[in-house]
């Protein structure tokens, strides 16, 4: 079983919303907008904003398409993780950053909902985070399987979603919260009300 972090300090986990990854998600406007504006949120709130950004073959680093979307700045100090992986969390500091920071409570957003959100929200439970999902800051490209068969873009995220609604940790909590609910820390993920 996992070492359950214990506290409620938060914080917020922006993956992957650069140039190559958004250029052909889902409703990738209106998701940018959305992951802005938990972005703004969480430093209104001084909770940190952790932003992972992954490199790869088709997302060489440094590139045009590696770079953040142009309504995406970290601000200085803002801790920034390289990866190479679905998982945020493989083969990166992000752990190790995690703790230094005495991080208990992860509210995650960015892209692609089916391979690394997923990943990267697995992993963080698998580590004894609670987590919140923002339901509506997290987006991917449609999936064509080998036999043509299309699965679509806002069905993996509406399955994440409910995954991690009902998803059952012992010690941790999961939920989802939208982009003005997200409480960063609260149980469940909603602010109090």
């Amino acid at each position: 079983m996992a070492t359950v972090r214990e506290g409620n300090k938060g914080v917020l986990v922006v993956v992957d919303v650069q140039v190559g990854v958004m250029r052909d998600s889902w409703d990738a406007p209106r998701v940018i907008g959305k992951v802005a504006r938990t972005v703004e949120r969480a430093r209104a709130q001084n909770v940190p904003v952790v932003w992972v950004q992954h490199s790869s073959d088709a997302l060489p680093e440094g590139s045009a398409a590696w770079n953040w979307v142009p309504e995406l700045v970290p601000a200085p100090g803002e801790l920034r993780v390289h990866k190479r992986h679905p998982s945020s969390f493989e083969a990166t500091p992000l752990e190790a950053e995690l703790a230094a920071l005495g991080a208990s409570h992860i509210t995650l957003a960015g892209a692609q909902t089916n391979w690394c959100m997923r990943a990267t929200a697995y992993a963080a439970l698998e580590r004894g985070y609670d987590l919140t999902l923002v339901k509506d800051a997290h987006t991917t490209e449609p999936l064509v399987l080998g036999n043509g068969t299309r699965v679509e873009a806002a069905s993996m995220v509406d399955d994440l979603n409910v995954a991690m609604t009902w998803l059952s940790y012992p010690g941790r909590t999961t939920g989802t919260a939208t982009a003005e609910e997200a409480g960063f820390g609260a149980a469940g993920g909603a602010a109090p009300s």
